[in-house]
């Protein structure tokens, strides 16, 4: 599937129902059969892991806490999502169940920003660091910082188990000290992680709802 974005790159991701989506730049010639090409080992590696990974949104569940709920949908005009992570269920009433994303979304943004901010207020100390920023947001990644100090984290993070949310926030605040991935970052890392490359490999097995890659 290939649709045109207002956007300057070119993005690949998987749907979640594993069909490939390419977006390209509105008004902008690509050959995007050049450039399946050029990508092809990368498309074949995703779709493997894809298939194989934990995904957080699928038709009947949701991920939270590392744990998977079933999603419970009632069709409904008021707008409403009820967790119970005691009987494994997330009840979702909407008028459309095309809804369901949205009021996950937002479910999770609330869950995430309370979380980030006690854990980045908690961590911080620890490398000796103060991000000038802290905020959730719709992302493409887990988490991202900026030389100015600002640390951004996906609505999504929510969803992990503690393990592997914490290892997030430390990732992001070592860059803090380290904007890079040199020696001196993994062995700052280390300092308050250190067992941060098994977290690593365990995060890479969960796929985030509308994964995308830059190109």
């Amino acid at each position: 599937m290939v649709k045109g974005a207002s956007r300057r790159y070119t993005y690949f991701r998987f749907r979640p129902d594993m069909t490939l989506e390419v977006s390209v730049p509105r008004g902008r010639r690509v050959d995007v059969e050049a450039m399946i090409k050029k990508r092809l080992s990368w498309i074949d590696h995703e779709y493997a892991r894809a298939a194989n990974a934990k995904r957080i949104l699928g038709s009947d569940r949701v991920m939270f806490g590392g744990q998977y709920l079933r999603l419970v949908y009632v069709e409904d005009a008021k707008e409403e999502l009820v967790p119970s992570p005691m009987t494994g269920e997330v009840v979702v009433r909407a008028s459309d169940r095309r809804r369901i994303r949205e009021l996950v979304r937002r479910w999770f943004l609330k869950e995430t920003s309370a979380y980030v901010v006690k854990k980045v207020r908690e961590s911080s100390p620890l490398l000796g660091v103060r991000p000038s920023r802290v905020d959730v947001r719709e992302i493409s990644k887990w988490g991202y910082c900026t030389r100015g100090g600002r640390i951004s984290f996906s609505w999504q993070l929510i969803a992990l188990p503690e393990r592997l949310r914490e290892y997030v926030v430390f990732h992001e605040l070592t860059h803090l000290v380290e904007f890079n991935h040199s020696p001196a970052f993994k062995k700052r890392l280390t300092f308050v992680c250190p067992d941060f490359r098994k977290r690593e490999r365990e995060l890479a097995q969960v796929v985030p709802y509308d994964r995308m890659v830059l190109e």
